[in-house]
């Protein structure tokens, strides 16, 4: 008789699993919105993660001291289980690349994850996860900042596959796609 195997061990051997992540992420730009979400996370436990959002939080002409603000937030003691990220612009925003830096330069220990919206290939990601390498290096950080994808585009879809398999990208979060259909129409079904 074959021993059987736990679901972990048939999927990645002796290697070991992909960390747990909860299975909801809260987006939240607002400064008092991100502390209220991580004040209910601390009453509850790491039962969600939150998304400081750089993007959809972010006054315009303001993105920046945003930024700082935020990673101010993320570095704080007020991150209890350590289980609070940032959604940063869209690789195409003038600002992702100067948010990168002010997260992993003022909250890099503390951050959990990296969010990129509306990327429109496997280059854009690319792009991303070789500005966060250069960056953790820069900083002496000494570990891999997980990078989830949001797949908002046609492009991000037909480049799912070359996306998921690009090493340090920890998920692909597939959303309604309205980006998709309010800027390009409906996507084509067959």
């Amino acid at each position: 008789m074959t021993a059987r195997l736990s679901p972990d061990a048939a999927l990645f051997g002796h290697a070991g699993s992909i960390p747990a992540w909860p299975p909801c992420v809260h987006y939240a730009g607002d400064p008092k919105h991100v502390a209220k979400a991580m004040a209910l996370q601390a009453e509850r436990g790491p039962v969600f993660d939150i998304a400081a959002d750089c993007e959809d939080g972010a006054p315009i002409g303001s993105e920046l001291p945003h930024a700082k603000t935020l990673a101010g937030l993320i570095a704080s003691g007020a991150n209890r289980y350590g289980r609070v990220g940032a959604r940063l612009h869209g690789a195409d925003h003038p600002a992702w690349r100067a948010e990168l830096e002010i997260l992993i330069g003022d909250a890099g220990d503390r951050l959990a994850f990296l969010t990129l919206p509306k990327a429109e290939s496997a280059a854009d990601v690319l792009r991303l996860l070789d500005a966060v390498a250069l960056e953790d290096a820069r900083r002496g950080l000494g570990r891999e900042i997980p990078v989830c994808v949001l797949v908002e585009t046609h492009g991000a879809v037909r480049d799912a596959w070359a996306i998921a398999a690009l090493p340090g990208v920890a998920s692909l979060d597939f959303g309604t796609l309205d980006f998709v259909s309010a800027h390009h129409g409906a996507i084509p079904v067959a």
